[in-house]
């Protein structure tokens, strides 16, 4: 079992396969649930900006997407349950690419979502990303590293338009160099910002670099259950990272599980920046 630079186990390799089944049989036994957790959240945020702004058919970017899990929550309401079982289970281990495909093809088609939403996707993973334009789940794909380059004349035309900016666990891995130039391939437009970040990364910088580009953020008053942790050592050593980074575990990473909490961030000028339910980060 290898570690990354944070006491993570590294899963790299689930990432860059043909298919999800890896993904999915890998993740099932941690019980990696943040996508579903985060589903009812990005719903209500899609749903206030389309009815604030007026958009009929949001443009979500999705950063770190992978295969595709948000948008098909949101545009085909799957659960991770159904996913888990549609890529999870020994007979399909089975199957080609090409006949599981066709069922999530047929899956889009079957379930046109009662409100539009355009799903682009942004991750290093060309093969995810693949297989996630041909399921269907997404609309369009950035393949890119914006830690490491500044977006190519066609990728920023891509990224252009952007209504909704989201992720589900990779900040800390993504930083403010990502999300500041996904702002800045909009000219003049702020779109919002919804991140679940795992504890163990300060979210500080990003809020430092957008509040620079005219947001401000505010921290969500809960905490999710990312997955467990993949043994007792990956636990010890995120548990020394975060004590070294001054984060108390106590009661929650203690306990055997990753925890996540949400960041909203919003042009300073869009009404309810201020909600009383919402703790300031």
């Amino acid at each position: 079992m290898r570690f990354d630079a944070t006491g993570k186990v590294s899963l790299d390799h689930i990432y860059d396969q043909p298919d999800p089944r890896t993904y999915f049989t890998a993740l099932r036994p941690l019980d990696y649930g943040v996508p579903q957790q985060a589903k009812p959240y990005f719903a209500k945020i899609i749903t206030e900006y389309r009815e604030s702004r007026h958009v009929a058919v949001p443009k979500v970017l999705d950063i770190g997407c992978s295969y595709g899990i948000n948008a098909a929550l949101l545009k085909y309401d799957a659960t991770m349950d159904e996913l888990y079982a549609r890529y999870g289970d020994e007979e399909r281990a089975g199957e080609s690419r090409e006949a599981l495909l066709a069922r999530d093809r047929e899956l889009a088609r079957s379930r046109q979502p009662p409100q539009a939403i355009s799903f682009v996707g942004l991750d290093t993973s060309g093969s995810a990303l693949s297989y996630a334009l041909e399921a269907g789940f997404l609309d369009d794909v950035v393949h890119a590293d914006l830690e490491e380059h500044e977006p190519t004349p066609e990728q920023r035309a891509q990224l252009s338009g952007t209504d909704l900016v989201i992720s589900t666990g990779c900040v800390g891995y993504v930083t403010e160099r990502t999300l500041t130039r996904v702002v800045r391939a909009q000219g003049v437009r702020r779109p919002w910002m919804a991140h679940f970040v795992l504890r163990m990364f300060p979210f500080d910088p990003v809020e430092r670099a957008l509040a620079s580009l005219g947001y401000r953020t505010v921290r969500v008053d809960e905490m999710f259950r990312q997955r467990r942790f993949a043994s007792p050592q990956e636990q010890a050593l995120v548990l020394d990272s975060m004590s070294a980074a001054g984060v108390d575990p106590r009661g929650l990473e203690a306990e055997g599980w990753l925890y996540a909490q949400l960041y909203l961030s919003r042009p300073y000028d869009i009404a309810g920046t201020d909600d009383p339910n919402r703790e300031q980060s």
